[in-house]
């Protein structure tokens, strides 16, 4: 397999894809090195392919269904998995983290979380390879794309994030 014929297979897997799939488990399904995904991953980016690189793998990201809004926060990293738990706890889902940097601007990172599993993952992963959190960056401010079943679970979601002390409101 050449590698342009790679880079056509790795697309279609990720469109088969249910979950997210690591560069690392590419890697091993063709016989590559993980930096060879990584590389046909940004040619097929360059080449208008929507691919997101969230904590857990490689998605096309979909629209998120149901009602979505944007909440703005605050808080210190020890309060980030609260503050992600009071959101799934609700039935939504986190579908990003936002910050506004001084010199790039907006940056986002797709989080695609929906469960306390999902939660418990990105806090270890954070843990294990020692990564601060994107609103570091902003002495803790930082806004979460949310998603949804409906305007009640939505409001749950502030009212649990008020009681938490995280929520940034005008």
């Amino acid at each position: 397999m050449d590698a342009q014929e790679r880079r056509q297979a790795v697309a279609r897997r990720l469109e088969e894809a249910r979950d997210p799939v690591s560069a690392a488990a590419l890697a091993r399904e063709f016989s590559v090195s993980r930096q060879i995904i990584v590389g046909d991953v940004a040619l097929l980016r360059a080449g208008g392919m929507d691919i997101a690189a969230t904590p857990r793998g490689y998605v096309l990201p979909e629209q998120p269904a149901g009602l979505v809004r944007t909440l703005a926060c605050r808080h210190n990293g020890e309060q980030m998995e609260a503050e992600l738990n009071a959101i799934v706890d609700q039935g939504c889902t986190v579908v990003d983290v936002i910050v506004e940097h001084p010199i790039y601007g907006q940056l986002t990172g797709p989080l695609a979380l929906s469960s306390r599993y999902d939660v418990a993952q990105f806090v270890e992963r954070c843990r294990k390879q020692s990564a601060a959190p994107l609103s570091l960056l902003t002495e803790g401010i930082h806004l979460h794309t949310v998603s949804c079943p409906d305007e009640g679970a939505f409001q749950r979601v502030r009212g649990a994030l008020k009681e938490l002390g995280v929520l940034l409101e005008g």
